[in-house]
């Protein structure tokens, strides 16, 4: 039972940690994109535009790493209701609604009182006041909820034509990576070699853009993710010690209840490894079965977890609503390998109580 309850508590911080993971950098990537290209002198709000196919993109999509780029019209906003008045970043992508709808955050849904069949009217601030009467579609989740930009959902036409650009015109080009790449370090470096693209592309209108990856817009989600990692790392050291400990409690008693069985082999001829190794392999298959029972209890509990979303979380403290879980095989069965052979290897240490047993006391005690 010791065993199952620490190769349990290994595979759920694991699952938990990738989970995490998934869920904090999908939503980082669904308001920024792993990596952004835009205008060097666009800030939020203002009308900058930039090619929505650049000459480069061909050696963009090459690099290893990259599977897409989407792009993508920035506008800040603000939505009123009544007496509701809220500030909102609407950002056009491609979208399968139909014109003018768009999809908001839960957020803004509680705060304005709106949901799905409701219209949104926003009013875009510039040279003169744009209002438009938006069609509330779908309201998503927040999956991070770090400030007040509030990201509604549009159209990329309705965006283009409330700016008054033309259908090859965005704010902004969001480049999409491969999971293995949205670590921070690796993301730095393709956000490198694809400002690299952009300096050999040799033409103008390529200059006056500059490459952000989305730890340099949000370092402290991915330091947060950073020393979630650490704490799952501590969790596994901590638990395989417990069960190790466990395992070699165990072992001393089984020793102990045996001492003259280990009197009689030692007499008839094993050596003390031989012997020491018998018990090694009861003691195994004990770890092999409270890792089997561990693991399994660990899957029921993600499966139910990832289904229900049943313990929830304050996504003010740790970006998401709720404990996720992903069960990463190959990270699951390296803690599991690497778990066994340290217990395996500190069950040597009581076997080594063989060698101290004398066969001729034994034998003449029994």
């Amino acid at each position: 039972m010791a065993i199952a309850v620490s190769f349990f508590v290994m595979i759920v911080a694991v699952a938990v940690s990738s989970g995490f993971r998934a869920a904090v950098r999908d939503g980082v990537a669904a308001m920024v994109g792993d990596i952004r290209i835009q205008p060097q002198d666009r800030s939020l709000g203002e009308m900058a535009s930039m090619p929505r196919n650049l000459p480069s993109q061909e050696a963009i999509l090459s690099l290893p790493g990259v599977k897409g780029i989407r792009p993508a019209v920035l506008r800040s906003g603000v939505v009123k209701d009544g007496d509701r008045i809220h500030g909102v970043l609407v950002k056009g992508i491609q979208r399968p609604d139909s014109t003018l709808s768009v999809s908001i955050p839960e957020r803004l849904s509680r705060i304005m009182g709106l949901g799905v069949g409701d219209n949104l009217t926003t009013y875009f601030i510039g040279e003169r006041v744009r209002v438009r009467k938006f069609r509330i579609t779908a309201v998503h989740r927040d999956l991070v909820e770090m400030d007040d930009n509030l990201v509604v959902y549009a159209n990329l036409e309705d965006l283009q034509r409330l700016n008054g650009w033309e259908a090859d015109e965005v704010s902004c080009l969001e480049v999409e990576v491969a999971d293995r790449f949205r670590d921070r370090a690796a993301l730095d470096n393709v956000a490198a070699q694809l400002g690299v693209c952009l300096l050999n592309s040799g033409t103008k209108e390529e200059d006056n853009l500059y490459v952000t990856a989305s730890p340099r817009a949000y370092p402290q989600v991915f330091d947060w993710l950073e020393l979630l990692d650490f704490n799952v790392f501590t969790i596994l050291i901590l638990m395989t010690v417990v069960a190790g400990f466990n395992m070699i409690s165990g072992l001393l008693i089984l020793l102990l209840r045996n001492i003259s069985t280990i009197g009689t082999l030692k007499t008839m001829g094993m050596d003390n490894k031989a012997v020491g190794g018998v018990f090694v392999r009861v003691g195994a298959g004990v770890v092999l079965k409270g890792l089997l029972i561990g693991n399994a209890l660990a899957l029921l509990f993600c499966l139910v977890q990832g289904a229900t979303h049943l313990i929830p979380l304050d996504p003010a403290n740790y970006f998401v609503s709720y404990v996720p879980v992903h069960v990463n095989l190959p990270w699951i069965l390296a803690a599991d390998v690497l778990a066994f052979l340290a217990i395996l290897a500190m069950l040597w240490l009581p076997a080594r109580y063989v060698s101290k047993i004398d066969p001729a006391v034994t034998v003449k005690a029994d």
